[in-house]
């Protein structure tokens, strides 16, 4: 009896825990989506409590002013393609690249693979000036290839393909090569059906860090042609007048593709982050 007491109150005191850490965690969320729907001249009255959470005089009409004020269709349409050639080409490179050093045995396999696993820990901030520097060189400035070529090859996705690759079973392969298959055949037909987790967790992975990207567009754009959304909302941000049921109506249609996404592919994300042994 004492145990199932126990046992209860450990089952509900857990139950509480989440509860008030999903509080605070949707709580920022709630705040925006609310303030989008209310009148500029109450967003900052009941900003500092409850009333924060009581759509006022709720309308559209701060997402009117949103596309009456700034291109936003050009900025979402620039981040929707950007972000989806980042991830689609990633997808084809890194799990090349993570076969390879999953099943392949050349001469500096593993010394590269070091290389690639170093990579890692090397944040943009610290190589953004001299690759700045290497793409004025190149012309590429202001341009969608800068956005994409520097992203597309990634470390961490390319050791995430190399961890799921490893555990597949090698009979796979051992098969398709008896019936005459060679390598790239193997790969496409054989291998990349059976690793459908991995491929959604990156893709995912993938869109939800480079769709938030502002340093670098910062750096290497100054027209409205190839802005995305995060730098358009920065200089959004910065039109007068200041209106924050706009600037929240902006941030809600800027979110919403993310959790579009991931609400979408939820399912195949929790089986990749299984399989590849991502420990949160």
């Amino acid at each position: 009896m004492k145990r199932k007491t126990t046992h209860l109150l450990l089952r509900y005191s857990v139950i509480i825990v989440l509860g008030i850490s999903a509080t605070v965690f949707i709580s920022p969320l709630l705040v925006m989506l609310i303030g989008s729907l209310k009148p500029d001249d109450k967003v900052l009255i009941e900003s500092g409590s409850l009333l924060a959470f009581r759509p006022t005089g709720a309308s559209l009409q701060n997402y009117r002013d949103v596309f009456r004020r700034a291109d936003f269709l050009r900025y979402c349409l620039n981040s929707l393609y950007i972000t989806t050639t980042v991830v689609v080409v990633g997808l084809a490179i890194n799990s090349m690249a993570g076969y390879a050093f999953a099943r392949l045995r050349f001469r500096g396999r593993k010394l590269l693979f070091a290389a690639v696993t170093a990579i890692m820990i090397i944040p943009l901030e610290a190589i953004a000036v001299p690759l700045f520097y290497q793409v004025t060189m190149l012309g590429w400035r202001d341009t969608y290839l800068v956005q994409i070529l520097p992203f597309v090859a990634n470390a961490f996705s390319i050791y995430l393909f190399y961890t799921f690759f490893l555990e597949l079973p090698r009979e796979f392969e051992e098969s398709a090569y008896i019936d005459g298959a060679g390598l790239f055949r193997t790969f496409f037909a054989i291998i990349l059906p059976n690793s459908k987790p991995v491929f959604a967790t990156v893709a995912i992975l993938t869109f939800l860090s480079h769709w938030s990207v502002f340093l670098w567009p910062l750096m290497v754009t100054s027209g409205e042609r190839v802005r995305p959304l995060p730098l358009g909302i920065a200089m959004f941000y910065t039109l007068p007048p200041l209106q924050w049921g706009d600037i929240f109506a902006f941030s809600v249609m800027m979110v919403l593709p993310v959790l579009v996404v991931f609400l979408l592919f939820q399912g195949w994300f929790v089986r990749g982050v299984a399989a590849t042994g991502i420990k949160g």
